[in-house]
């Protein structure tokens, strides 16, 4: 029988009322009882019931008029209606209307225990799936979108490392979104009300970059003719996003270490340092440690900035993401574009899955712009892809018969088996979190328990 839940019974027949509030309380349901809608609702308002069971025919307003009105409450009860003038037209409108069963006079007892244990089971998986539904991981976090478990570990990464205050070093491909998971960190921390400033190390001739990292004072050089702040003192109380740390000077190494440890600058021909109080975000494309093995980075210098660390993941490593992100693309590039229902084609979708793209998420922004902008109706077709994309799809041989045996003869795992192992590598990144765990599989926990009891 289903778990005892809250009854309310709303009969204007006395003796009907009392029959039905006897069987349900002996069966361990707490009932109470109006014999009008609208002192039914009146009762809601003292404590809203799991299942409203209803006479059809009541004075006042009637059962089916009372079910419109509770289907308004943001989160409504089961609803069972009762009446002696059970016929399918009625029956049908009944459903219709949001009643999730009818049941007709004289009631079968045995029946009506059966009807109520049901709609509460049902009514209540309705109820898990929507928590899950609204506790679920979000397709996007700041302006980050995916909901990979690869990106759904970046998010929480970004939460906890956001409330500390040391350096962080992003290291990923180009093109796969370290600025964006910057500004996720400044964000996400106390300072995100205070100023996000990001400059890009390779874009600064080495002899200039001092001066714009700290500032310089009035003829410090030639053609200073007068002070200017840098972007350290820009970005005092808020975060500096350092992009390309690899590529600054060695010399300049020496004095950003110094900064991070002291937290004071000097401009360039300055005589006096000043306080700054800023954190410190880089990111990089190299390989680091072979930086370091070259000489090109100060070891000291890599180890003071990976405070935290984090590894941004390349888009082929997202799976889902990618269609994710091209529809998000694409309805972005329809609207500057004023085309409606603008979408990808089967075909064109396959071409995207079977692309690596070693440009990561920027390239796949630029291919979904050319796409959008030649597409001749609202369909975008392989041929408004860019080559490359269609060419590495075409090279993609489809499966063989020898192929599936050969994958056979290795072991290629049954999909029970790619459940089982799917199933424990998520229980493994939640730390054996079952609510999470099911959370991230996108099923309820009875669900995902069915699964591991059935291994």
């Amino acid at each position: 029988m289903s778990e005892a839940g809250n009854i309310l019974v709303v009969e204007d027949d006395g003796d009907l009322a009392t029959l039905l509030t006897d069987e349900l309380s002996e069966a361990g349901y707490g009932v109470r009882t109006s014999d009008r809608a609208e002192a039914a609702e009146e009762e809601m308002a003292r404590g809203q019931p799991e299942l409203i069971l209803s006479d059809l025919r009541l004075p006042g307003m009637s059962g089916l008029d009372f079910l419109h009105r509770v289907n308004t409450y943001p989160e409504p009860p089961a609803f069972l209606l009762v009446t002696a003038f059970g016929t399918i037209p009625q029956a049908v409108e009944a459903l219709k209307a949001g009643a999730d069963d009818f049941l007709t006079k004289p009631l079968d007892l045995e029946h009506l225990h059966l009807r109520v244990a049901r709609t509460l089971d049902n009514h209540r998986l309705r109820q898990e799936i929507a928590s899950y539904r609204r506790a679920a991981p979000v397709s996007h976090f700041h302006d980050l979108v995916g909901q990979s478990p690869a990106m759904l570990r970046l998010y929480d990464q970004i939460r906890m490392l956001s409330q500390a205050g040391g350096p962080v070093l992003l290291q990923g491909e180009s093109g796969s979104g370290k600025e964006l998971v910057a500004r996720a960190v400044h964000q996400e921390s106390p300072r995100g009300s205070s100023p996000f400033v990001a400059v890009n190390c390779a874009s600064i001739p080495g002899e200039l970059m001092e001066s714009e990292l700290f500032g310089h004072k009035g003829g410090a050089f030639t053609g200073a003719t007068g002070s200017r702040r840098g972007l350290f003192a820009e970005a005092h109380g808020g975060t500096l996003f350092l992009d390309e740390i690899g590529e600054m000077p060695a010399a300049l190494q020496a004095t950003l270490l110094r900064v991070l440890q002291d937290g004071r600058i000097r401009p360039v021909g300055g005589e006096k340092e000043e306080s700054v109080d800023v954190r410190v975000v880089t990111a990089t494309n190299r390989d680091l440690s072979e930086e370091m093995t070259q000489g090109n980075f100060r070891p000291d210098l890599f180890y003071r900035l990976e405070t935290f660390s984090l590894t941004i993941p390349p888009l082929r490593e997202r799976g889902e993401d990618l269609e994710l992100l091209a529809g998000r693309f694409i309805a972005q590039f329809a609207r500057d574009l004023n085309r409606k229902n603008l979408h990808l084609t089967e075909d064109a979708l396959d071409c995207l899955k079977n692309y690596p793209f070693p440009g990561n998420v920027r390239e796949l922004r630029n291919a979904m712009e050319r796409a959008a902008t030649f597409a001749q109706d609202e369909r975008i077709r392989p041929a408004e892809l860019p080559e490359r994309i269609r060419e590495a799809a075409a090279t993609v041989p489809p499966p063989s018969a020898a192929d599936a045996s050969a994958f056979l003869e290795e072991g290629f795992p049954t999909l029970e088996e790619l459940n089982r192992r799917y199933i424990d590598h998520v229980l493994e990144y939640t730390g054996g979190n079952k609510r999470w765990t099911a959370k991230i599989l996108g099923v309820s926990r009875r669900t995902l328990y069915r699964h591991l009891d059935r291994h």
